[in-house]
């Protein structure tokens, strides 16, 4: 059993207590030379036992050794700084410093075999799965492994061998992080290589970019931060300076690239939603990064980072401008019927994607004031609070309900270019719908508020209401509204004239209207019906049985026929002689819908 060198007083004669440290100083050498000389990588025996210890995981094969390895290191160092505080000249130093090297050089091949056997490598498989656990590195290293690498690490810098230490972690760890990117498809990229690229190229990039920078931090980074505090806890300056040496390269590569992206030769409105995507996730890790690049070394990961963050920012505002703009200066004709523009679908889809980043949106936008809110809320029916509890001044509110009302004024100016009046009011009806329902279906009903889509919901009925009032009062008032009054049959005979001229020339026009939207087609079916069919009926009642025979060129249409030819309008198609001759399909349900009426 050993002797523990620190059990032992000094004598109050310096020679006596020379001499007990020294023969101290012998007897550890002797409890650890064994130990020692057995793990000998420059061993010269040939001995089989020799030769296996040479390639042997000490570590894992024989923890009882190592542990016996270690504390002879521990015991031997200790035992020389009690010794050189009395005789700095003794032979025995000599002999206690070789031991320690020898013990030294084993100890760095089991430091380097532990690190190689246990390196945190994310494979093919494993990037191609969702996994980004905060525990993956615990999952990756074993307890046992890194408590084995802490102690040689502490055993090694006690004994002054922390530079070799920290040498042979650093060339290991940044080879790991540094193939994991690697795999994990983070290049570094420059301005010339940017901008050559086409899109699809790009756009490809950003998507792996946006799936690894996960892993990257949750995992990678996270998890390299964990064992490098733990292997090095003893030195809060050389856990510092290594994490900060093995990472600082590979983080900057990862950052920097949301960077570069935004030296596109041309990132146009359409290409927002994947720097927005960038934006967010450096959002979403911004707290974890902090976490694990503290040290003062490693400011510059986080300079990084957010100045793409700020860079990123500044693109998207840019954009949202230029998409505003490119709005304001649409130059595209008015579509034929009255239907959806294509500038209506592409702005609305447009801001709904934009209302599933609001949160983002918010942050970059916070000073966007384009009017003041009251006159925003006078002219865009602003709700008092948004749906999630918003108020209607915050930024994405403000932004969204002004990029509509831009979209409507422009609609509102194409509406003009229609030489019909109640084509004009049928194609605002239509365009509003649009809006409406795609508020009402996307995350901007949250946004806008129930009060917004409800005033422009009435705003739609009132352009229905208008265009009902163009476009057939010439129909409605060819027919007497008060059939009490006595009427010859010349005149029955003039309104029956009257009443076909006007239906057949309003019907041919509208023939090629349409209303896309089935809901609205119906109700402006029955609501055209219930004024049109109702006081024909009666007319055509009271009136057609007194008429000469041999006058259906006068009464050409029964009150079923009007039904039918109603049923059919709407659908955008083409007017022909044989429309009016009873060809075509008609709806069903509202043919339902207007016999109820009846």
């Amino acid at each position: 059993m050993k002797t523990p060198f620190f059990s032992s007083s000094k004598s109050s004669s310096s020679s006596s207590s020379t001499s007990f440290c020294e023969s101290l100083m012998e007897e550890t050498i002797q409890n650890s030379q064994s130990i020692i000389n057995k793990w000998d990588l420059n061993a010269s025996s040939i001995s089989t036992s020799t030769s296996y210890n040479r390639v042997a995981n000490l570590f894992r094969d024989n923890p009882l050794e190592a542990k016996h390895l270690l504390e002879s290191v521990n015991d031997l160092q200790h035992a020389m700084q009690f010794v050189i505080k009395d005789k700095s000249t003794s032979k025995l130093l000599v002999r206690a410093h070789n031991l320690i090297q020898i013990a030294i050089k084993r100890l760095q091949k089991e430091f380097y075999t532990i690190l190689s056997g246990s390196s945190y490598f994310l494979d093919h498989e494993t990037m191609s799965s969702s996994r980004t656990s905060k525990s993956s590195m615990e999952d990756e290293v074993s307890e046992s492994v890194m408590a084995d690498l802490k102690a040689i690490a502490d055993c090694m810098i006690a004994a002054g061998y922390g530079r070799e230490c920290v040498k042979l972690y650093k060339v290991h760890r940044k080879s790991v992080i540094d193939q994991t990117l690697f795999y994990l498809g983070i290049e570094k990229l420059n301005s010339y290589q940017v901008q050559k690229m086409d899109w699809e190229l790009m756009e490809a990039k950003i998507k792996n970019w946006l799936s690894s920078v996960k892993i990257a931090v949750n995992a990678l980074f996270r998890g390299e931060r964990i064992l490098c505090n733990y292997v090095f806890s003893s030195s809060v300056n050389i856990r510092d300076s290594c994490f900060s040496e093995i990472s600082n390269d590979g983080a900057l590569t990862l950052f920097l690239f949301p960077e570069m992206v935004m030296k596109f030769k041309k990132l146009s409105p359409e290409k927002m939603f994947r720097v927005l995507d960038m934006y967010e996730i450096l959002c979403e890790l911004w707290v974890e990064l902090e976490s694990i690049f503290t040290f003062d070394s490693m400011a510059v990961v986080k300079a990084q980072a957010m100045a793409s963050l700020s860079k990123l920012g500044d693109a998207i505002r840019a954009m949202l401008s230029e998409f505003e703009i490119a709005v304001q200066k649409d130059s595209s004709k008015v579509v034929v019927g009255g239907g959806i523009h294509p500038l209506t679908r592409y702005v609305m889809n447009y801001l709904v994607f934009l209302g599933d980043y609001s949160g983002a949106i918010s942050d970059i936008i916070v000073d966007y004031s384009p009017m003041s809110i009251q006159m925003l809320s006078e002219s865009c029916y602003l709700s008092p609070t948004s749906g999630d509890g918003d108020s209607p001044s915050s930024p994405i509110v403000v932004r969204l309900t002004w990029l509509v009302l831009v979209l409507l004024c422009k609609l509102d100016g194409k509406a003009q270019l229609y030489k019909d009046v109640g084509l004009s009011y049928l194609f605002l009806a239509n365009n509003l719908n649009y809006v409406v329902l795609k508020v009402r279906e996307s995350n901007l009903k949250l946004l806008l508020g129930s009060e917004w889509i409800s005033k422009h919901e009435m705003k739609v009925k009132e352009y229905m209401s208008k265009y009902e009032r163009t476009g057939w009062s010439k129909v409605v008032t060819s027919i007497p509204e008060n059939l009490t009054i006595e009427i010859s049959p010349s005149e029955v005979k003039e309104y029956f004239i009257k009443f076909n001229s006007s239906f057949e020339e309003v019907y041919r026009k509208q023939t090629s209207w349409v209303i896309p939207d089935p809901k609205l087609r119906d109700h402006i079916k029955i609501s055209l019906a219930s004024k049109i069919i109702s006081i024909y009926q009666a007319f055509y009642e009271m009136y057609q049985g007194e008429l000469d025979i041999g006058t259906e060129s006068i009464v050409r249409y029964a009150p079923d026929d009007l039904q039918n030819y109603l049923s059919d309008l709407f659908l955008g198609a083409s007017f022909s002689d044989s429309s009016m001759g009873w060809s075509g399909s008609y709806s069903m349900s509202v043919s339902t819908s207007i016999s109820q009426i009846r």
